[in-house]
């Protein structure tokens, strides 16, 4: 992940002509802090523009289809993967920054990546890689999605990763350690000045959060694992719910569902960008650096709020704990935990793909005694890439690869 980034010299007739709309305080193509590595400018298009599309071409955001949030991809079709959630938080996203007449552009590639360096099996896999890794500087799934994008994808001849602007990275790396800020230069000063991300970087974050909760609301219904009767208590639920029927006295079962988490959604993105409203209104940023300066600006009204953070409350103690949901859980740790393990004790596990990105295959091929003498953290944090590419199902296979002995 380089520092050096190279600047553009100049306004593309392209990225005037799309971006002529935006607000002083929206991040601009060609004001961009730049690429890592330097490249001729976009004809078609604006440089943003070619960040998203990159993404969407990526190998690791179509593994995001294998990908789930809280339910194991073999648990049912019709439950979200990442990859569903990614294009969700892109549509409320970007219907937030039109409104507030920032970068569509950069949003959308922000909450395209926001989840590239997800782990199989949602946040049960995560925790289960950074205990793993806890001698060797942990795992954290934002830096890992940087990683992604800036040295994993295999995509161009001129250098490893995608080479996004620094605007895209910046809004990718959500949360990130103190000891990680450190070593990213640029990228890290905000973590470290505790300053903001650009206003499109913040934006993507909390359409993040109205995604997540909301679909994780729908899933957990349709899996019977929470009940209308328990979200009855709920106060953003229940207004809405009796909202929608009331004005149609006929809908039920997944028709009126569907009719109140619409009506949620709305209620959270209309307010979001009327209370930014107030917020640009008051502090009055005219440029992307005042943004960094001031508070957060991509906030909610304290009433609406205060209605998300219940319903996040709720589901952490009705959905993420349910028992069969920990058992899940369980079970995925169990995976991500016995594959790093095996990799770690003998590295010749490892596909020959990854046995060649480093220096463990070399010294594995001279040294029969494995591990003891091979760089550990390097060798940790090279099977940390290869688990957390896995989809569920790929390490279903895998585990079950090195585990189980099959006659068929």
């Amino acid at each position: 992940m380089s520092d050096k980034t190279f600047q553009f010299s100049s306004i593309t007739p392209t990225s005037f002509a799309l971006e002529a709309h935006l607000a002083p305080y929206a991040a601009h193509s060609a004001e961009s802090r730049g690429r890592s590595f330097e490249e001729k400018p976009p004809a078609a298009r604006t440089e943003f523009q070619r960040d998203r599309d990159r993404i969407v071409h990526s190998t690791a955001f179509r593994r995001l289809e294998y990908k789930t949030q809280v339910f194991v991809n073999h648990e049912g079709d019709l439950f979200r993967t990442r990859l569903t959630h990614s294009l969700e938080v892109a549509q409320i996203a970007r219907s937030v920054a039109r409104n507030l007449r920032v970068n569509e552009d950069l949003v959308e590639a922000i909450s395209l990546a926001h989840d590239l360096g997800h782990t199989p099996f949602g946040h049960a896999g995560q925790d289960a890689l950074n205990e793993c890794m806890r001698d060797h500087g942990g795992f954290e799934h934002n830096l890992q999605s940087l990683v992604v994008v800036d040295e994993l994808e295999e995509h161009y001849g001129a250098f490893d990763g995608l080479n996004l602007c620094f605007e895209t990275r910046e809004g990718i790396l959500k949360h990130c350690s103190h000891e990680n800020a450190l070593k990213l230069g640029a990228l890290g000063e905000r973590f470290l000045n505790r300053k903001q991300p650009s206003i499109e970087a913040q934006i993507a974050n909390v359409a993040d959060e109205i995604a997540y909760n909301n679909h994780d609301v729908d899933d957990g219904l349709r899996s019977g694992l929470i009940t209308l009767d328990q979200l009855a208590d709920v106060a953003l639920w229940h207004t809405h719910y009796e909202a929608a029927r009331g004005e149609y006295p006929k809908i039920e079962g997944r028709r009126l569902i569907h009719e109140t988490i619409r009506r949620i959604i709305n209620t959270l993105i209309v307010d979001l960008i009327e209370s930014t409203s107030e917020n640009l209104a008051r502090l009055n940023p005219q440029s992307v650096d005042d943004v960094r300066d001031a508070p957060a600006l991509v906030t909610h009204s304290e009433t609406v709020a205060a209605q998300a953070t219940e319903l996040k409350r709720f589901l952490y103690k009705n959905l993420y704990r349910h028992y069969q949901v920990m058992r899940m859980a369980n079970k995925a740790a169990r995976v991500v935990s016995g594959l790093f393990k095996a990799f770690n004790d003998d590295p010749r596990l490892l596909p020959p793909a990854y046995q060649a990105r480093g220096p463990i295959a070399e010294e594995f091929a001279n040294d029969p005694r494995g591990s003891e003498n091979a760089s550990g953290s390097t060798q940790a944090r090279l099977i940390a890439h290869y688990i957390a590419g896995m989809t569920d199902r790929y390490a279903l296979k895998e585990y079950g690869r090195l585990f189980v002995i099959d006659d068929n």
